[in-house]
């Protein structure tokens, strides 16, 4: 009896040591300020502040503690075991392809045993592979680690930019490799961001390229991500000698803002025109053009159409321009003269296809081709030639495709097809037999142990009576149970579409015996843009209330319960999870938000806040402030209310959401809280903003500490400490 209640006691303890937060709260400077009559008291402003030693003790001393509750949980070894262990079945993985006029074939190219990938190209697709950059031996002086985050070879294949970044940071630097010599070449751009500045266009002559180039590079500064300009470079000129062709100093006249992205591209070799797109966090853009050969002349923009027309996405064949456009709430494709555009009166080439949202389109030799998908999880793709269009059969049903065109002289094209059970698959379309043909540069791996998963797509009911789409993923064989553990992954902004994809968490989620759940929520694209603005600023709350119905949906259909979920959402889903977390607390045992924007009332002190305005609000304007402060999570933490288990986690390199919001929410969170729920951070200290632009074995590890935490809180048996008998 004695050794019964000292193990009882010694089983409490260690619940105790895993479940009790850690007795360290954060220094607290609030600061009071006055919005349209409103006071509102920010607690932890002082957070905002990184280099504040007191800031800084205390983020390491929750990173440290909350290391040591995560590596106390039992089997947290499994994910990064399986990752490695699925990644070892495919002795390669391609990534980034992409072919040249004259049929050069350049790509990313991983080991299973290795961290990062190389750049390799060949002849064709059937040619002798070559290797061109290792970036583990770039600047080999340097104790930093850097990827390959971006590839373009120009037309003839003869030189190729490569972007390289380090530690996540996502800013690039981009060099030179000459095909021809063998050699990397002694030009180094800087100040660059290729994956989020419109890539690189290069020119007619082989030897020059357009970019986006940002003037200051330190997120920690004001001017960061501010006064972009697009210039022209030359292969042998001083880097530092911009040639500025698109700005807002060199062209006052086109009102251009000190936020927006002036992106110039040169759509292909033949084309006659430059276009100039006043892009930043928006779907539709303001957008120029300008003859190719005035191409080193100072305002010669003309405007081609206002963000007004919204046109997302054109193709120009001769001197027409084919659009797609959602102009009074109609998704079909247009087109118009070049030389004389008549956007108010348009020609209709094709109207809207019923429950279908065309969102994509590209130039073949004869004429072009369309995608559109349904619900955001079923792909179609349309040929249309001879004024006909044909409805190409896939390869297989898709969730989602990308197309590859190779130049205006060939109707032949790519495509790589994904689903949230299938793996990036590559095809090629032959024009001749209308066929796709496997072309992969990979073979194509199988996993048998996902046979028994199914993907079921369905829609549920919003609080307003809209259908929200929602996809499930889980073992065919598991009941209907209250005890199942449930992953609900979210998003909801910037009209981007939460697209099927291959995710190898969600599919080790099912095998453990979970049900993933990714709730379509307004804010996103899966039906057009109806379906971003019902998630936009005023209208934001419906992003969480769909979030919160889908919870609600699966809870009364006895998929589980509500201390068997989880919510997951990164980056702009941090709105969405951070407000569905505090507004129905008793809704959720998890919360997992990384990376997220979780003080939308400060986004404007964010190096990049006045891009995200367009998208959420500014506090200046009463309307967006009120907005602004409905989605803002931290300030709807509350005193002596119980809050879900919560894991917060940011990259202290991020560029996108600044590492004191999350930071803050942390620390107020911790303070309110009364549940005996942890309450976790972390910050990434050789992370940013996460996703493609990590070091492989250090996404795993992030990835694992989400994965064990959510099984932990939800109770899965491998995740809970052993007994000892």
């Amino acid at each position: 009896m004695i050794h019964r209640l000292i193990f009882i006691f010694f089983i409490h303890i260690v619940f105790g040591m895993l479940n009790a937060q850690k007795i360290n709260l954060a220094p607290s400077k609030p600061v009071t300020e006055d919005y349209f009559g409103i006071k509102v008291v920010d607690e932890f402003r002082n957070f905002e502040n990184l280099k504040d030693p007191s800031v800084i003790n205390w983020m390491q001393s929750q990173t440290n503690y909350s290391d040591s509750v995560l590596n106390k949980i039992p089997n947290k070894e499994y994910y990064v075991n399986k990752r490695i262990e699925f990644d070892q079945r495919q002795s390669f993985s391609v990534d980034r392809i992409n072919i040249t006029e004259n049929d050069f074939c350049f790509y990313l190219k991983k080991r299973a045993d290795e961290n990062t990938a190389k750049l390799y190209y060949r002849k064709g697709f059937q040619g002798t592979e070559t290797e061109i950059l290792n970036p583990e031996n770039y600047n080999p002086k340097s104790d930093k680690k850097y990827i390959i985050n971006y590839i373009k070879p120009n037309y003839d294949g003869s030189k190729v930019a490569i972007a390289l970044t380090e530690s996540g940071k996502e800013i690039s630097e981009i060099i030179i490799y000459d095909l021809e010599s063998h050699k990397i070449l002694p030009d180094l751009v800087t100040n660059c961001w290729p994956t989020n500045g419109g890539g690189i266009s290069w020119l007619p002559d082989n030897n020059s390229f357009i970019y986006l180039q940002f003037p200051v590079t330190d997120p920690n500064s004001d001017l960061f991500m501010k006064n972009m300009q697009a210039v022209v470079y030359k292969i042998g000129q001083n880097p530092k000698e911009l040639n500025v062709i698109l700005s807002k100093k060199n062209n006052p006249n086109l009102k251009i803002n000190p936020e927006d992205y002036p992106i110039v591209k040169l759509p292909t070799k033949e084309s006659q025109y430059l276009f100039g797109y006043i892009a930043g966090a928006t779907n539709f853009n303001d957008t120029y053009y300008q003859p190719a050969s005035l191409i080193n002349k100072q305002n010669q923009w003309k405007l081609l159409f206002s963000k007004e027309e919204k046109i997302d996405g054109f193709i120009v064949k001769n001197d027409s321009i084919i659009f797609i456009s959602e102009k009074n709430g109609v998704n079909s494709i247009y087109c118009t003269s070049l030389k004389s555009p008549d956007f108010k009166n348009p020609k209709l080439i094709i109207p809207s296809i019923p429950n279908e949202v065309i969102n994509g389109l590209y130039q073949i030799k004869d004429g072009f081709v369309f995608s559109s998908s349904k619900n955001g999880v079923e792909v179609k793709l349309y040929l249309y030639q001879n004024n006909k269009i044909e409805n190409l059969i896939l390869p297989f049903p898709s969730g989602d495709i990308t197309v590859t065109t190779q130049n205006n002289e060939s109707n032949d094209f790519w495509i790589n097809c994904t689903g949230w059970k299938n793996d990036n698959e590559r095809f090629k379309f032959d024009s001749i037999t209308k066929k796709f043909t496997h072309e992969n540069l990979a073979s194509i791996v199988e996993y048998p142990e996902f046979n028994d998963i199914i993907v079921k797509e369905i829609t549920v009911k919003s609080h307003d009576g809209l259908d929200i789409p929602l996809s499930l993923i889980y073992k065919k064989d598991l009941p209907k149970d209250k005890r199942n553990p449930l992953l609900i992954d979210t998003y909801g902004a910037y009209g981007i579409n939460n697209s099927p994809f291959l995710d190898m968490t969600f599919m080790l989620w099912a095998l453990k015996g979970g049900i993933v759940a990714i709730a379509h929520v307004r804010g996103g694209a899966e039906k057009g843009e109806s379906w971003h603005l019902g998630g936009f600023k005023d209208t934001k709350p419906n992003s969480w209330k769909d979030l919160i119905s889908c919870a609600e949906y699966m809870i009364h259909e006895n998929y589980t319960s509500a201390d068997k979920i989880a919510i997951w959402g990164q980056s702009a889903g941090g709105i969405t999870v951070g407000r569905a977390m505090t507004e129905r607390p008793d809704l959720f045992k998890v919360a997992i938000i990384t990376a997220g924007i979780v003080n939308s009332l400060r986004i404007e002190a964010m190096p990049n806040g006045l891009n995200s305005v367009k998208e959420f609000g500014s506090k200046n304007i009463e309307s967006e402030f009120k907005a602004l402060y409905e989605m803002d999570a931290y300030h709807h933490i509350k005193k002596n209310i119980k809050y879900p288990a919560t894991f917060i986690t940011t990259g202290i390199n991020d560029p996108r959401v600044a590492p004191w919001m999350p930071v803050k929410f942390a620390a107020k969170l911790q303070t309110d809280n009364t549940a005996n729920n942890p309450i976790l951070l972390k910050v990434d200290y050789k992370g940013g903003h996460g996703g493609r632009d990590l070091l492989l074995k250090q996404k795993y590890l992030n990835l694992s500490d989400v994965f064990a935490f959510a099984f932990w809180q939800l109770g899965h048996p491998d995740y809970q400490p052993k007994k000892k008998k």
